[in-house]
């Protein structure tokens, strides 16, 4: 299941990227059109702090220190930072579960957080994580064309 979860996590985080890479300028990427709540900036800035801190931190023992509401705060950041970002996180969740052992799997996930099963896994954890990724990374897509198209 490492494996493959590790592909599925590369293969959106690369669709992230080309997100990002497919708005029209550097402003759209911080647009909020009437009835929106997040920009693609924000979310991308929200994915990179959330994987960082679930994946590298709690299961791969990567210093991260998680500034949560700078992730919804901060606008303007330049595109090419959210990029590598974005690949740099990539790259953390990859190593992170290549290094993984599979039995860590089946082991309640460090975080232990609220809305969550007590006796929560890291594989359940970590398909949340994936499901979380996609949840934002529509929203993204969905917000690039909205942009694009007014």
């Amino acid at each position: 299941m490492l494996p493959e979860l590790r592909d599925l996590f590369v293969r959106d985080l690369e669709k992230l990227t080309l997100e990002l890479e497919a708005y029209p300028d550097e402003a759209s990427v911080w647009a909020v059109p009437d009835g929106v709540l997040n920009s693609g900036g924000t979310l991308a800035l929200h994915l990179i702090g959330n994987l960082s801190q679930f994946v590298g931190a709690d299961l791969g023992g990567v210093a991260f220190m998680r500034d949560r509401p700078a992730e919804f705060a901060r606008r303007d950041v330049p595109r090419a930072e959210l990029i590598a970002g974005v690949r740099g996180v990539s790259a953390l969740v990859a190593g992170t579960l290549d290094r993984l052992d599979p039995a860590a799997l089946d082991a309640p996930h460090p975080a232990q957080l609220p809305g969550f099963p007590q006796s929560m896994t890291t594989q359940y954890f970590l398909i949340h994580l994936y499901g979380h990724l996609n949840w934002h990374l529509g929203q993204v897509n969905y917000h690039r064309r909205m942009v694009a198209a007014g």
